[in-house]
């Protein structure tokens, strides 16, 4: 088995969509989470705040700066993540076309690396 992330995707129209409807969007989402917690595969999700509540720190310079809201320039931001523990990356990518999005959004698949495969420098 291995862990992959759906990292869901969204434009301001995308997301001007879904919370149109945010009933039918929520109800359709714990359908999801049910089928993923029967399936066995979830391992965490949560869905994000608003872009504009958050903040960046940018390493760009010698000194880290701070600003508000979500990265400028930006036509596509992060919206929450599905946690997944499936066997292969097909599996990952058939439950992201099952993921509940609005028309405009996409959903990233990327595989999270285990303990064995990243450099140990610490006992």
């Amino acid at each position: 088995m291995s862990k992959y992330l759906l990292i869901m995707r969204g434009t301001d129209e995308s997301n001007a969509a879904m919370m149109a409807d945010i009933d039918e969007m929520m109800a359709t989402t714990r359908l999801f989470i049910e089928d993923a917690v029967k399936a066995g595969v979830l391992l965490a999700a949560e869905g994000l705040d608003d872009p504009g509540q958050g903040v960046v720190v940018d390493f760009s310079g010698e000194t880290p700066v701070v600003t508000d809201g979500p990265y400028g320039e930006t036509k596509e931001l992060f919206g929450g993540f599905f946690m997944l523990d499936v066997a292969s990356k097909q599996e990952a990518i058939e439950w992201a076309k099952r993921v509940p999005v609005a028309r405009g959004s996409k959903i990233e698949v990327r595989r999270v690396p285990g303990d064995d495969e990243v450099p140990q420098t610490n006992d």
